[in-house]
């Protein structure tokens, strides 16, 4: 089980984009987070969590994310929320 814990903030628009061929996944938001020690992370998140970030995310919001490391410094969110 790959799981991390990360908190960073919001240093891109929010990609927001629908899957068309995908039935378990509808939506992706696609986005980038700065961590405490300036090292920029690709964040990706679908479905439920996808709506959420394009929602009620925006530039400099600082979150805490629970998810699961991809290949090429990417993060896939399990849960996430805003701390500001």
């Amino acid at each position: 089980m790959n799981i991390c814990f990360v908190t960073g903030k919001v240093i891109s628009n929010i990609d927001f984009r629908f899957i068309i061929d995908d039935k378990i996944n509808k939506s992706v938001s696609i986005f980038k987070i700065e961590l405490s020690n300036k090292s920029k992370v690709m964040v990706k998140g679908y479905t439920n969590v996808a709506d959420f970030c394009y929602r009620n995310l925006t530039i400099n919001n600082v979150i805490m994310i629970e998810g699961c490391m991809a290949s090429g410094n990417k993060i896939i969110i399990n849960e996430i929320n805003i701390l500001n």
